[in-house]
């Protein structure tokens, strides 16, 4: 099991998802104020608040709506009421925008950079929302598990959503401020990738397409690995299989124009091998076999 045990999270302004969740949970009369709190934190960042600046974050601390939280290294989980727990990957920052009572709050998280996972263990009740806002798409949900990140490469930026239990409802949303008219729904096991290369805003590919695990952030799959540990194989994939991705043995696929070439199983922190046959007289394998292998890894002819 990995160091967050008990509570489980939740995922460059690059693409905008804003989550609206809307699920039903029972909360004594007596207790409609809302709580948002950093529950686990160990490493280094910061709480930007309005008219005070900077603050050194700490477990426990309660956090404040329009707070600007920044996780550097290190681990960090925010809790929102009883039943929403908010993973931030290292080297995120999230903007926090939480207001109303517990059984009706409006929680509004932008992602600014970084990836988060989202955990709403309940659902929430007709006039709650929970969103995730990233510049160019929006995603709603009705109660689920699911990981938002932004990224940018070669100038082109991307959203990626992956939905592990539920079900994410994705609209693209323009430079303007308006939202497409058409929803794509992402169901258990699926993705999405939004991309803006500056003049257009559009899917990456034609439908949800799998998840491919072996490309998430370690501590992603240690979340729902803690997920499976405590509510079962309940997600989209299983806890043995989370297993291995987290501590081997490892699939290393050898591929040539597009097509397998071979396949070697690899232990943890040991060292792929060099095959003895090359698919090609020119070119060479595009990889550092002196790096230890630590996740399914393919690896490219290149010539």
């Amino acid at each position: 099991m990995s160091k967050k045990t008990i509570a489980i999270i939740a995922g460059s302004a690059v693409a905008l998802i804003a989550v609206a969740v809307t699920l039903f949970f029972v909360i004594p009369k007596d207790k409609s104020y809302r709580l948002l709190k950093l529950f686990e934190f160990s490493g280094s960042g910061t709480v930007t608040r309005e008219n005070k600046g900077a603050i050194t974050p700490y477990a426990n601390m309660v956090l404040e709506n329009g707070d600007t939280v920044k996780l550097d290294t290190g681990v960090m989980t925010i809790q929102a009421d009883d039943d929403k727990f908010i993973h931030l990957d290292q080297h995120t920052t999230i903007k926090l925008n939480a207001t109303g009572t517990s059984d009706k709050s409006k929680t509004a998280i932008e992602l600014l950079e970084g990836g988060i996972t989202s955990d709403i263990r309940n659902k929430l009740s007709a006039e709650s929302t929970y969103e995730v806002n990233t510049p160019n798409s929006a995603m709603s949900v009705r109660g689920t598990v699911f990981y938002t990140t932004v990224y940018e490469i070669d100038g082109v930026k991307y959203t990626k959503t992956c939905c592990f239990e539920g079900e994410v409802v994705s609209r693209l949303v323009y430079k303007n401020g308006t939202y497409a008219v058409e929803e794509v729904p992402v169901i258990k096991g699926k993705e999405v990738i939004i991309y803006d290369d500056g003049t257009t805003r559009d899917y990456l590919y034609d439908e949800p397409q799998d998840i491919d695990y072996s490309t998430l952030p370690r501590e992603v799959l240690e979340d729902l690995k803690d997920i499976t540990d405590i509510n079962g194989d309940n997600l989209s994939i299983s806890n043995e299989e989370l297993t291995r991705l987290l501590e081997g043995p490892f699939y290393v696929t050898f591929t040539y124009k597009g097509q397998e070439f071979g396949t070697q199983i690899v232990n943890n922190g040991e060292y792929a091998q060099i095959p003895a046959l090359s698919p090609s007289d020119k070119g060479n394998w595009d990889y550092d076999f002196k790096k230890p292998i630590d996740r399914d890894t393919t690896i490219e002819w290149k010539g």
